[in-house]
């Protein structure tokens, strides 16, 4: 890594360490996976393009982690986020921009029949969790290897020894009975979910389901794995959450549940839906949102929930998003870049699976399929810090992370696509040795 491109990100990093908890505000920035140093610390953006301390600048498949699908500073965005700020950006109170844009995400996800806004998709995870714990009477929850679904207690749990093991914290501070209350089940499984709730079924409130996995890479979901999940629970008596934080508008105008014929009990969403700014939502049948306080007496609450700045964004991105053709070029530029990533590696000896999915792909440094999460951890960590390295000295801009997807946006040209093969070309060629 060139030290001398990046002497600004390394000073305002050692600041940062001196204030801020680890020098990032959330671990997913940190470069600890890449093998550690200073992050790039970012000055300003606009549309396909990044610009750091220093001046160097790069073109954006990081993309905030997905929500950021218009590109940066769009200007319809810029223009709807100005007036809103001009009229006030926090009431306490209702607005008639909530209710627009709650109608337009039940136009979007007809099974999101009633909608409650939040601040995050962590928040609206935790939600779902307490709404159909109040729904069925149970609390055991049941999720994925390798599917994050933020970090709220119940969320950051892992599986133990096998599938028919109970949770074992995945962080410091998760009290051992919350983790009790969390069966963790391999993706793609079927088997291993019949067996759990063989074992436990009579106590699961839910299962948490990303209908596309983002979070370990990208991983589809078998033909025929997600109805098996609805039939099996449904038949336990327990509901069924997806977590559409990713998927929700990212490959679609609506969720990933629309294009995979699915009607989950609750759906949660997250920033996309308020155009990148803090926004989270969930929803579900009337029935079971009825349960949410002040008509029900599960309790949930917050001040910044559904803030006219950060709704009046999500308004406008949605008009953006509904265009015709918005979704298809997407695709196509996906489609073309992954394509072009996979040819480069196999050109140069290189053993890899890419999996993609509408507009975001994850390359695996590994000669096994990628299903589920062990199959993801086979992925060749020091050869994805490699990539990754390499990229950002030539101006490509990744997430830090070898489970993390590349995803495109509407601002990024032809040209900014060829740009970026050009320079994985490059290092995937300086990378064979």
């Amino acid at each position: 890594m060139n030290t001398d491109r990046y002497h600004q990100s390394e000073e305002l990093y050692q600041r940062a360490l001196d204030v801020i908890v680890g020098g990032v505000n959330s671990p997913a920035r940190s470069f600890k996976a890449v093998g550690g140093g200073a992050p790039v610390f970012i000055a300003r953006a606009q549309g396909a393009y990044l610009w750091d301390a220093d001046g160097n600048r790069y073109i954006d498949y990081l993309a905030a982690y997905g929500p950021v699908i218009l590109g940066h500073a769009h200007p319809e965005m810029t223009e709807a986020i100005t007036k809103a700020a001009s009229r006030g950006t926090l009431y306490g109170a209702p607005t008639e921009l909530e209710v627009q844009l709650a109608e337009r995400v039940r136009e979007a996800i007809p099974s999101m029949e009633r909608v409650r806004f939040v601040n995050s998709g962590t928040e609206a995870v935790m939600t779902a969790v307490r709404l159909a714990r109040a729904a069925t009477g149970r609390s055991r929850i049941m999720k994925f290897e390798g599917c994050y679904h933020g970090h709220s207690d119940i969320a950051l749990v892992k599986a133990g020894s096998g599938p028919s093991t109970l949770g074992i914290a995945d962080s410091a501070g998760v009290p051992t009975h919350v983790a009790a209350d969390v069966v963790s089940l391999p993706f793609n499984n079927v088997g291993a979910l019949k067996d759990a709730l063989d074992r436990w079924g009579s106590e699961v409130a839910a299962i948490l389901v990303e209908p596309v996995v983002g979070n370990m890479g990208i991983v589809e979901p078998k033909p025929g794995f997600l109805d098996e999940v609805t039939r099996l629970m449904h038949e336990a008596g327990g509901l069924v959450i997806y977590d559409e934080v990713i998927t929700a508008f990212r490959f679609t105008y609506g969720g990933a549940q629309n294009i995979l014929g699915q009607s989950p009990d609750i759906t949660c969403l997250g920033k996309i839906v308020g155009g990148g700014l803090a926004l989270g939502a969930y929803g579900g049948r009337r029935e079971l949102m009825d349960l949410i306080a002040p008509k029900g007496a599960a309790y949930q609450a917050g001040t910044l929930a559904g803030n006219p700045l950060s709704v009046s964004a999500g308004l406008k991105a949605l008009d953006i998003l509904r265009r015709p053709g918005t979704y298809e070029g997407l695709e196509a530029k996906a489609a073309y870049l992954a394509e072009g990533v996979l040819r480069n590696a196999r050109e140069f000896g290189h053993e890899v699976q890419l999996n993609r999915y509408g507009s975001g792909f994850t390359l695996f440094f590994t000669g096994t399929p990628v299903r589920d999460y062990t199959t993801a951890q086979t992925a060749d960590t020091g050869r994805f810090a490699r990539l990754f390295r390499g990229l950002l000295d030539r101006g490509v801009h990744l997430a830090p992370s070898r489970f993390e997807a590349w995803f495109l946006t509407i601002a990024h040209s032809r040209q900014d696509l060829d740009e970026t093969l050009e320079a994985t070309r490059q290092v995937l060629s300086d990378m064979r040795g």
